[in-house]
């Protein structure tokens, strides 16, 4: 899925609405896809910092949510070598054509897939990465507890964005809302509900970064 600068059906700084489920999420995808590397060009830095934060080895399995066209997989293949799993999944077929154009499937195993029901069994990876995901979920605690599900306990799940919410906000001129799931306060009860314990937590103007861990 990777970041916006357009909006979604009913999708702002902070706002979730019918524009989430998963026709709509797909169908804005797909009339983007083509074009959507061209629009974040630079991106590549701050995608490899933010998987960085997992503290992924070598022999690990992990799991991008939402890859969209897959500009996070270069680096999580470089994280966990050759003997490492890497899967992308994202339910918008357009994206994944994308990440196969750019040769991205090289890095990992593509799959066609919503993440309210991953093609992965209980607690086969060791961490998952989700950039630009959480405010886009029909059902984000349904969800969360999918993405918690494949993970083995003391697994790790990064939220990633290359830029803050304020930041977010002001690029599409819109202001930040009490209801953002990716606030703090929003934010660490729904992942406690969902398997999760968040332990670090940054939002600034260069980046967003939510890192939780998966309860044993």
């Amino acid at each position: 899925m990777n970041e916006f600068s357009d909006s979604t059906p009913a999708e702002g700084a902070g706002h979730r609405g019918p524009g989430h489920q998963p026709h709509d999420v797909r169908e804005f995808f797909g009339q983007r896809a083509r074009y959507w590397d061209s629009r974040f060009p630079d991106d590549g830095p701050a995608y490899a910092a933010g998987v960085a934060e997992l503290g992924l080895r070598a022999g690990d399995g992990v799991l991008d949510a939402g890859c969209g066209t897959g500009r996070a997989l270069p680096a999580l293949r470089a994280a966990v070598g050759p003997s490492g799993t890497v899967l992308g999944a994202d339910l918008t077929p357009e994206m994944l054509e994308e990440a196969v154009r750019a040769g991205r499937n090289a890095e990992a195993t593509l799959l066609l897939a919503d993440v309210s029901a991953l093609p992965v069994r209980d607690g086969a990876l060791d961490a998952v990465f989700a950039a630009g995901l959480i405010s886009h979920l029909a059902d984000p605690p349904q969800n969360l507890a999918e993405l918690a599900r494949v993970v083995r306990p003391g697994g790790r799940l990064a939220l990633f964005h290359p830029i803050g919410r304020a930041a977010l906000a002001a690029r599409k001129g819109r202001p930040l809302t009490p209801d953002d799931l990716r606030a703090e306060p929003n934010l660490r009860p729904m992942l406690a509900r969902s398997g999760w314990d968040l332990v670090q937590y940054v939002d600034e103007d260069a980046r967003y970064l939510a890192l939780a861990v998966r309860r044993g």
